[in-house]
């Protein structure tokens, strides 16, 4: 094997695959091994939009492996599968089959800062099995959620961004490859799931298809369709128990994801609508359908309630109205496809024990949360405070069982902690790999339990490296949201506990930062900004700045990384204005602004899979 016109790069290549002589020649005997056990592969998804590559996988707690199966319809020179932290082709972690001509070889590798593709020194892809079938070629292979190799990623709970590719051409050298360029592809995926059996449906469960109505999807890349379904109007309370996607055959790698929102409740009428959620001339109506009721995204399975809870549909409160949302993800811009995928509700008469609910947590939709232009990291947070949980939730509290994590397109984190007694307990949900383009409702992988006076805290990291301007909260795609909607039971009259800053110290820095940003002295002289004013930003001094607005405000700064780092420094230690809000969306009785930040201690450990020698694997 000569991967180098070097006669020093041969003379390492020769030393090196001496050690991995064993790996290869495991390759080429496995095809005609007799055939292993079937091992279950319970997850699945297809990878490119012609459903050529599918990717299916199981998962052991017990040994934290994971199984992965890749299935190729018509396999050529090779096939390359990779992991990235946004789904890049450089920095990624990769398996590789790949082919010289005359003979096929597989091995763990990694991309570099180019694209180019190198085979890794520590070999933990292990191949199980490689095999020719009817309906294409079979690769079975396992690895370790963490190998505590640098150059390997970190399987954990949250998106998964994988990268893909296939061969047409074979390799005199693994090191002939780099992957821009040749065709890759991305998609993206939940891998690790909770470890827990499904519930068995009680026998008198009915369905409701909420279905795209024979859509003919746009020959464009990205389409999100609305269609609005109308609700029985004799329909008593029901709960739902179970939802699960309804995929029209032939567009399971075009129909991204899914999403069933409610419609306010005082909404007597809603026009119907079939079209693009992007269109202008849609009723105004539509964005006043934002309750989320179920989400689907590409690769998750069926949606269960826990056995005690169900969330109600129909009867004397409900909406009569519900919004449905497909994406359509048409890369090779296929045209005339038709298309009826939606989501299938299975709901119940026999009312459970309780009504399930959701609650947003995090930041309000507002632009006094901003981020500033060109940041690689930059972090809003929002609270639930303990106040707002010892007024709203009964003594018991409520037990949290998914939740759904939402951000704009700036968004590439997400955490909710949740507090007690000052100190961080426990992690509700977490995904440091967030992506906008997947979303969906994620069971936790055990109940949490909130009491009253818990601090819950939802933290968002943004990257901003492509914006020349700084980036407001609002609800426009261009703007920025941090939320987290957990799903809980019993439902409560607690429907939002978010926060942010406190606007009279936002005025401040705006103060501060055009009287001074000029003024290299003021920089060195105040060291920190909390102590421009006293006792950490609880002076009384209020800044008139006329009828100018916050987002105009921000767009007129000079942006460099003082005014970042001052932004930073105010957000991490000003008063916060609470909404505390009841589902009548009026806040439940008390003082709400200007409240301190909760003081907290943070005990988590930082990384889930340690290393020895501290060594730490990329994610």
């Amino acid at each position: 094997l000569n991967f180098s016109s070097t006669s020093a790069r041969e003379d390492f290549t020769i030393m090196y695959f001496t050690g991995l002589a064993a790996l290869m020649v495991i390759l080429v005997a496995s095809y005609q091994a007799p055939s292993l056990p079937p091992l279950p592969m319970p997850f699945r998804m297809p990878l490119d939009p012609l459903g050529n590559l599918q990717l299916a996988w199981n998962i052991s707690y017990a040994t934290q492996e994971v199984y992965i199966q890749l299935r190729v319809a018509e396999l050529r020179h090779g096939v390359v599968l990779g992991m990235s932290d946004r789904g890049e082709l450089t920095n990624a972690d990769l398996v590789v089959l790949w082919d010289n001509g005359t003979r096929s070889y597989f091995g763990d590798a990694w991309s570099d800062s180019k694209g180019r593709v190198s085979l890794d020194s520590q070999q933990d892809y292990e191949l199980i099995e490689a095999k020719q079938k009817a309906d294409g070629f079979y690769l079975l292979f396992k690895r370790p959620f963490s190998t505590c190799d640098p150059r390997d990623y970190v399987i954990e709970e949250g998106t998964v961004h994988v990268i893909y590719g296939l061969l047409d051409q074979p390799l005199a050298s693994l090191g002939d490859l780099n992957l821009s360029r040749i065709h890759m592809g991305v998609q993206r995926v939940l891998m690790l799931r909770p470890d827990m059996p499904s519930p068995t449906l009680p026998p008198e469960v009915k369905t409701m298809d909420v279905l795209a109505p024979n859509v003919i999807i746009p020959n464009q890349e990205t389409t999100y369709w609305c269609f609005i379904q109308k609700l029985p109007d004799d329909m008593p309370k029901n709960h739902i128990v179970m939802y699960e996607s309804v995929i029209t055959p032939g567009n399971e790698a075009i129909v991204h994801h899914i999403e069933v929102f409610e419609c306010a409740q005082d909404l007597r009428e809603v026009p119907q609508y079939s079209g693009s959620c992007d269109d202008k001339m849609k009723p105004k109506k539509l964005n006043l359908c934002r309750h989320v009721l179920a989400a689907w995204a590409m690769g998750a399975e069926a949606f269960y309630y826990p056995p005690d809870a169900g969330l109600a549909i129909g009867g004397p409160g409900s909406s009569r109205f519900l919004r449905l949302e497909v994406h359509y993800h048409n890369p090779l811009l296929i045209s005339g496809r038709h298309d009826s995928s939606g989501i299938r509700l299975h709901y119940t008469h026999n009312l459970r024990r309780y009504d399930a609910g959701i609650m947003e947590l995090g930041l309000v939709y507002t632009p006094v949360m901003a981020i500033p232009p060109k940041q690689h990291t930059f972090y809003l947070t929002g609270y639930c405070t303990s106040k707002c949980t010892r007024t709203a939730l009964p003594p018991g509290g409520i037990y949290v069982f998914a939740s759904q994590l939402h951000t704009h397109l700036a968004g590439r984190g997400v955490r909710t902690v949740l507090v007690r007694g000052g100190k961080e307990l426990d992690v509700v949900q977490e995904d440091q790999h967030f992506s906008t383009e997947y979303q969906t409702i994620r069971v936790l992988k055990k109940m949490i339990n909130i009491l009253p006076g818990d601090v819950l805290i939802t933290k968002c990291t943004y990257n901003t490296e492509d914006r020349s301007k700084p980036t407001v909260g609002g609800f426009g795609i261009m703007e920025e949201m941090c939320v987290n909607y957990i799903h809980y039971y019993p439902r409560t009259q607690l429907e939002l506990c978010k926060s942010h800053v406190d606007p009279g110290y936002l005025q401040k820095y705006f103060s501060f930062i055009n009287s001074f940003k000029r003024s290299l002295g003021a920089f060195f002289h105040c060291l920190n900004f909390s102590s421009l004013f006293p006792s950490r930003f609880h002076g009384n001094d209020q800044c008139v700045c006329g009828d100018v607005g916050v987002t105009d405000q921000y767009a007129q700064l000079h942006w460099d990384d003082f005014a970042g780092e001052v932004l930073d420094s105010l957000y991490n230690t000003a008063p916060i204005s609470m909404h505390c809000n009841q589902s009548t969306a009026r806040l439940f009785p008390g003082e709400w602004e200007k409240q301190p930040l909760p003081e907290v201690t943070s005990i988590l450990p930082k990384h889930r899979y340690p290393c020895e020698g501290g060594a730490e694997s990329y994610s």
